[in-house]
């Protein structure tokens, strides 16, 4: 399908990044599933192909890539399934706060390996007790001379097994509410942080989410991500990308999750007949398929102006909860018109069924999307 902002060269790219995930991905997708961990080594392959941070600029690695390289990268680890997402936050969501706000010094210690899958990243905002509350979090980090000492656990965490470099969400003051909260880079093998269990989830099992702990991390100052206080604006200036990406990502399991289920009832009969021929099968395939291509082309439309620099933070926060409740029902709809067969664990549809509803909940929950659309709107 071709978008107006895709080139020759992103389409190049496509079709390199999808003969890649053909050969290294999908024939063990299935087993990473079972093991419940994507290997390391798909990290350090990816990053031999030039397929990590593209849009990073050449002097650590990167090509200077546009956002519509991202949005490939993001639409085709989607089609090999949910569980990849780790790679696309490393890629378009946690290396975008260390390269616009990290240390000159500490971008070329950091970037080149982010580019090489030397390197796995992960934010950490969520904890125990807060999740949507940004303000409420009770993570914090004191200073203490030239460095600052961090104490607090964070949960949900993405990556947060593999990950090498952690930005955590903070409160440098903790009595200063959302204007106390500053990001740091929590380095692995730092004295005093350590990571919990990974969690069992519903779906998405071969994404390695984790529990972290901080306990008097002594945390060097050049580690502090922009300014001091600052945490809250920036969290909120890089929202609007990562919503985004969730949008991309429910977009596209909303259209494995038609093909598939039209593959399958032109294929299966009953009563003497294709399950295909059945009016209510083309109801439901019809209104569907008009539901996906109505959030293809809003889609389509909010990509580009944010490829054009401008501010979409009310069309991103209608695209988030729109097309991943679009995802949701598509689910529902696709699981019933493959009946039985559709509960068993051998066809894609289920996995996709119990993958798809975190996407309402993960990157701002879909009930905070509307509070944001409604405040933006003067309400």
């Amino acid at each position: 399908m071709g978008s107006s902002y895709l080139q020759e060269e992103h389409y190049m790219f496509r079709d390199s990044l999808r003969k890649f995930l053909e050969k290294e991905a999908v024939p063990f997708y299935e087993d990473w599933e079972e093991e419940r961990m994507i290997p390391r080594k798909l990290w350090t392959k990816m990053g031999d192909n030039g397929f990590l941070c593209p849009w990073l600029d050449e002097e650590f690695g990167g090509l200077g890539a546009d956002f519509g390289y991202s949005v490939v990268f993001n639409e085709e680890i989607e089609r090999v399934g949910t569980s990849m997402i780790g790679l696309g936050l490393h890629n378009d969501i946690v290396v975008p706060y260390l390269n616009d706000y990290g240390s000159a010094g500490k971008k070329v210690e950091w970037l080149p390996k982010c580019v090489s899958g030397e390197c796995i990243t992960a934010i950490a905002m969520t904890e125990p007790d807060a999740g949507s509350d940004l303000a409420g979090i009770k993570t914090t980090a004191i200073k203490d001379g030239d460095h600052y000492i961090l104490n607090g656990q964070k949960t949900f965490i993405t990556n947060g097994i593999l990950a090498d470099l952690v930005v955590v969400v903070c409160k440098t003051d903790p009595s200063a509410g959302h204007k106390g909260i500053s990001l740091l880079v929590v380095e692995e093998g730092m004295e005093g942080f350590s990571k919990g269990r990974k969690l069992d989830k519903v779906g998405l099992h071969a994404q390695d989410t984790a529990e972290l702990f901080f306990e008097d991390v002594k945390i060097p100052e050049e580690n502090l991500l922009g300014e001091e206080g600052k945490g809250f604006y920036y969290l909120m200036e890089k929202l609007q990308q990562e919503r985004l990406i969730v949008g991309i990502s429910g977009q596209v399991a909303a259209e494995e999750m038609l093909e598939m289920t039209m593959d399958y009832v032109k294929e299966r009969k009953a009563f003497g007949k294709r399950v295909s021929q059945f009016q209510n099968t083309q109801f439901k395939i019809a209104e569907t398929a008009t539901e996906i291509k109505i959030g293809r082309t809003f889609l389509d439309d909010v990509i580009s102006k944010h490829m054009d620099g401008e501010e979409v933070v009310t069309e991103v926060s209608m695209a988030k909860w729109w097309i991943t409740d679009m995802a949701r029902r598509t689910a529902n709809t696709c699981m019933q018109l493959h009946g039985g067969y559709g509960y068993m664990e051998e066809y894609p549809i289920a996995r996709r069924y119990r993958d798809i509803p975190v996407s309402s909940i993960y990157a701002g929950t879909n009930d905070i999307m509307k509070n944001i659309i409604a405040k933006n709107m003067g309400l």
